[in-house]
């Protein structure tokens, strides 16, 4: 049985992601053939907040992210923003691409979150 915190918890983490999700489905009224979508979580570790980005690129333009949310950032939000983001993917089956993570690990199964450091970020 959870107890009123977790529960509270999961109930905050589901809104989070309706906010999230419901930001998103209007950039997706003037779909475009052959351009990609994905979802960017950045771990802005300056402004303690992780941020949620809407990314597209069309074939031979720019790509294009748009700030959809943003949720305050520790080692406990780790647990929680894997529970906004396990109500986001129920919703949606865009890639989601994580920036500024590469020595955190996932609370539940101690894996990396960013599987790889980007090259920009060196």
């Amino acid at each position: 049985m959870m107890d009123e915190k977790n529960e509270t918890e999961a109930e905050v983490a589901r809104r989070e992601a309706k906010l999230i999700y419901d930001r998103l489905v209007p950039l997706f009224d003037a779909r475009v053939n052959r351009t990609q979508y994905w979802l960017s979580v950045t771990n802005e570790s300056f402004e303690g907040k992780i941020n949620f980005f809407f990314n597209s690129k069309a074939a031979r333009q720019r790509k294009r992210s748009i700030p959809l949310h943003s949720i305050e950032s520790s080692y406990d939000n780790l647990v929680f923003l894997e529970l906004v983001l396990h109500e986001l993917r129920k919703k949606t089956l865009l890639t989601i691409d994580f920036l500024g993570f590469e020595d955190k690990r996932w609370p539940s199964d101690d894996s990396h979150i960013e599987q790889k450091r980007d090259h920009l970020e060196t």
